[in-house]
């Protein structure tokens, strides 16, 4: 991938000017920003990395933080840690070579986490990368972090038995997709891969077959965490990560409660983004979306310092947009994550047929059905809004509701039977429900069925699986097309499991293109993403898109400090707190 440099600004780079739509009024009585202007900049001063994190106006230690979720993390182990709920959750206990310093309204400063700086591109050709540890970061049984810890973290993201995260880091250093097959973690568990090195204690280097100059970006991923050896448990790292975060698994329910407790090791003045405010953290798992946001409205005892994770669902939005003393308890941001049928098209593979699915789409009903403009602004692209270069076009104009008579006249007096495969949430399962009645009338018979929510993204990810259709969703590491399309329409990337490119599309002209792309200067890559997101859509249909999520969520009168991250579009709780 290539990087998003495109200006100097002062004592730091300028990354991104991602173009958002107006402010649009959603005639339920509140409006959303969709006018922010999303930007970036990389910090080329230490002292941006410094700690200690300025403090929260209004906070104070002291008490618990409950986050209510209806599903189960699907993985805490930072090395496979990719889902949005443990992308928020794995900053309380684990910390990354870089970061992201957020505003929580669209600007960001990258800096570097237990890095001193966000990295050094040491010939300036992106080939070859150092960071420098700093001083004083800690696990939580008190002993040192060095670069030893980080490249430990790094090689065990290559043991195929650990899939599940993000592959950035591993398919740069390995120069292919099929990282797993260049070097073996199992049989060289005492030493790392090739490119991967530490020269001494506090220097970890990186070097490349070809230039990676989003490297920085990458680092600030969970890919990174450090892990001692000998606490290595494999797949059961997932039930005990071991903590260099302000906070330390206390007690894991697993699929009911996580408990976390605070790390003494952790040094503020180490870190420039997080808190440690709360005595405790509590992610309790179980509450339907409904029940959980019953819950914090009601504000009673524990409640009255919870969030609602799930956000406000249909059934209570015109409760919560009515009620005038919810407004201080909601939160109401646009985010950077784009939905889609996905098809498989290993499955799929008559073209017609995906144009059809296309066409018989009716987003409107869909946006409708998940409860309206607060949660959900409809998308006709593959990239979002929020991505650098983005142009909006429609490539099958259906209107909102659907050409049900073009996709059957693409159809051609076929019925395809399709499997769409659904995840046992209740959101999910509204969505499914309302997809199999909009494809059935334009010619479709739909047969849906059930995935286990704490396991679909292992399970959609098997090249093997056994779904034509199911939704997908995807929010860019960070906003740029080149962490978009490669990542999700290479083909080169497709293996048997673990796999971000879910369409299983392959095209060799696609691809050759996307290397063409990335070697353009970053200033150019946008506008180019823009016309082979077109291209792809119209030439191929790979998917089917549908909206962008717009994040609603209500918390209790006395939990403070969560915002909606800028990258990743859920609450973060890295200045979270409990009011008196």
């Amino acid at each position: 991938m290539r990087p998003r440099v495109v200006a100097a600004a002062g004592g730091a780079i300028a990354l991104v000017v991602a173009l958002g739509a107006c402010s649009k009024n959603t005639g339920e009585g509140t409006t959303v920003d969709t006018e922010r202007q999303q930007t970036g900049v990389i910090a080329t001063d230490p002292k941006d990395s410094q700690g200690p994190a300025a403090e929260v106006s209004g906070a104070a230690k002291g008490g618990t933080f409950t986050i209510i979720r209806e599903s189960p993390i699907s993985h805490l182990d930072p090395q496979r840690t990719y889902s949005f709920a443990g992308l928020m959750a794995n900053p309380l206990f684990a910390r990354y070579l870089t970061t992201w310093k957020d505003d929580g309204k669209g600007g960001l400063v990258l800096v570097g986490d237990l890095a001193e700086t966000p990295g050094k591109n040491v010939n300036n050709d992106c080939k070859v990368w150092e960071f420098t540890v700093k001083d004083g970061v800690k696990f939580e049984d008190g002993r040192p972090i060095t670069s030893k810890e980080i490249a430990y973290g790094i090689a065990r993201s290559f043991d195929p038995d650990l899939s599940g995260g993000p592959t950035y880091i591993q398919e740069w250093l390995a120069d292919t997709a099929q990282f797993d097959t260049k070097w073996d973690f199992k049989k060289n568990k005492t030493s790392l891969p090739p490119g991967l090195s530490t020269p001494d204690d506090k220097t970890l280097r990186f070097e490349f077959a070809k230039p990676r100059c989003d490297l920085p970006f990458a680092v600030s991923l969970p890919t990174t965490a450090p892990l001692p050896p000998d606490k290595d448990t494999g797949v059961d790292l997932d039930k005990q990560p071991f903590s260099s975060g302000p906070y330390k698994i206390a007690k894991n329910q697993v699929g009911v409660q996580l408990t976390l407790d605070r790390n003494t090791n952790w040094d503020p003045n180490t870190d420039p983004v997080r808190h440690q405010y709360p005595d405790q953290f509590v992610w309790t798992f179980g509450p339907t979306a409904d029940a959980a946001n019953n819950r914090v409205i009601a504000d009673n005892g524990a409640d009255q310092s919870a969030l609602a994770f799930n956000a406000v669902p249909a059934s209570l939005v015109a409760r919560v947009v009515g009620d005038a003393t919810l407004k201080s308890r909601s939160i109401l941001s646009p985010t950077p994550s784009a939905n889609q049928l996905v098809i498989n098209n290993q499955r799929v593979k008559d073209l017609k047929v995906r144009q059809a699915l296309n066409y018989a789409i009716d987003r409107e009903g869909m946006i409708k059905a998940l409860g309206g403009q607060t949660v959900a602004a409809p998308l006709t692209t593959l990239m979002p809004p929020a991505t650098i270069g983005y142009k909006a076009y429609e490539a099958y104009p259906a209107g909102p509701n659907g050409d049900v008579a073009k996709a059957k006249e693409l159809l051609g007096g076929q019925t395809p039977e399709l499997v769409l495969g659904v995840a046992d949430n209740t959101t999910e399962q509204q969505q499914g429900a309302q997809l199999k009645a909009n494809l059935e009338r334009a010619g479709f018979k739909i047969t849906l069925r059930n995935i286990s929510d704490d396991a679909k993204l292992d399970e959609i990810k098997k090249k093997d699986n056994p779904w034509d259709l199911y939704i997908g969703n995807w929010a860019a590491d960070w906003p740029s097309g080149a962490s978009i399309l490669p990542v999700l329409y290479d083909g080169r990337t497709i293996k048997a499991e673990g796999n971000s490119n879910q369409s299983y599309f392959n095209d060799p002209t696609i691809n050759a293109e996307m290397d063409r792309i990335l070697a353009l200067a970053p200033a150019e890559q946008g506008p180019e993403w823009a016309k082979l997101d077109e291209r792809i859509m119209k030439e191929y249909a790979p998917v089917v898109p549908l909206y962008v999520d717009v994040a609603y969520n209500v918390h209790g009168s006395k939990a403070g400090g969560v915002f909606i991250s800028s990258v990743f579009g859920y609450p973060s709780f890295v200045n979270a707190h409990v009011k008196p």
